[in-house]
């Protein structure tokens, strides 16, 4: 390596969307320790679009696309970025098997993982499932062997978890956003979290829609294609309470650049959830108390960011029926309603 080029860093996060999310500060505090440095961040497909919008990430490394290459290629895809370091934060072992053939100098995994012990050279002690850490703080931690062994505030963290829309939002849907009156929120309701999250309810979800409409706001509804298959007869039964329903209609960056023009989001802990909250828009997570699904370990992290949480110690008593989970339900769509209608103004970037 020349001494002008770069050092690299390679950042392992093959995981969802929220996940990569809460890894941003990995990258970013990177960028701190090593001024003038190159991240990578590898991950899969539809992950692509979140490297894109992080100021901390320098460039993607497909694993999809990876995985597809003759090991040989692959090796050698590797190599070709002259990382110093790879960070396993998501274990992968077959990923972990390719930095080792591709001789990556320092390679970084967790003691728990067996196959780190096999593949890594660089061993941190973390136990994430019983820890009183944010998943943010627990993932900085595995930058301990470059030097880095500090446990920041969480309002510190939370300053690396940043993201900018990097398209332009179409026509069609900034002329729909800006159909609001003055007063007007525009607040975009997710429902659904694809099995990562516990659900606060369609019923809850509708009686919010109705709370906002009332209260003279306008709602959006977003989601995949196939959920809005799924929700298309509660989505006739609430249409006169909803702006629009944009199930299956944006793609990631387009989505990515609707919440940025919107005042907020409201989900369970899911990964639209976490890119609105580092987007900087108002992110409202819904969340159970059971650990460690919890908001401290998994609450939203931006400067308008929070959540709410059924006041109770655990819900252990929901583990037997997950989908059924009554603590989260017991949150009270008219408390999420004053919460919303008191959000302060943001600018539109």
């Amino acid at each position: 390596m020349s001494p002008e080029a770069p050092r690299t860093f390679l950042i392992s996060r093959t995981d969802a969307i929220g996940d990569v999310v809460l890894t941003l500060p990995v990258a970013g505090q990177l960028k701190q320790l090593f001024p003038g440095c190159r991240v990578v961040l590898i991950g899969r497909t539809y992950t692509a679009p979140v490297a894109a919008a992080c100021p901390w990430v320098d460039d993607f490394l497909n694993l999809d696309e990876l995985l597809k290459l003759p090991e040989p290629e692959q090796v050698a895809a590797l190599r070709r970025h002259k990382a110093e370091a790879i960070i396993h934060v998501f274990p992968n072992k077959t990923l972990a098997r390719l930095a080792q053939k591709a001789r990556i100098p320092v390679r970084i995994g967790t003691r728990n993982r067996w196959q780190h012990w096999l593949t890594c050279n660089r061993l941190v002690a973390l136990s994430r499932r019983h820890s009183p850490l944010h998943e943010a703080q627990l993932n900085l931690q595995l930058l301990q062997p470059l030097g880095y062994t500090a446990t920041p505030p969480l309002s510190e963290v939370a300053k690396l978890v940043r993201l900018q829309a990097t398209e332009t939002l179409g026509q069609q849907w900034q002329q729909l956003l800006q159909q609001r009156q003055s007063g007007q929120l525009n607040v975009i309701l997710h429902p659904r979290s694809r099995g990562s999250a516990r659900e606060w309810g369609l019923d809850n979800f509708a009686r919010l829609a109705q709370l906002l409409h009332q209260a003279g706001h306008r709602v959006f509804i977003t989601g995949t294609a196939a959920e809005g298959e799924e929700l298309a007869d509660w989505l006739h039964q609430n249409a006169a309470f909803l702006a629009a329903d944009l199930t299956g209609q944006l793609s990631l960056p387009q989505f990515l650049a609707f919440i940025a023009a919107a005042d907020g989001l409201v989900a369970g802990s899911t990964g639209p959830l976490h890119l609105a909250a580092a987007l900087g828009r108002h992110a409202l997570g819904l969340y159970p108390p059971i650990r460690p699904m919890h908001p401290g370990r998994w609450a939203p992290l931006g400067p308008h960011a929070g959540f709410m949480v059924f006041d109770k110690p655990n819900c252990d008593d929901c583990r037997q029926q997950p989908a059924a989970c009554a603590c989260i339900r017991a949150i009270e769509a008219a408390t999420v309603a004053a919460q919303i209608v008191a959000w302060p103004p943001l600018p539109v970037e």
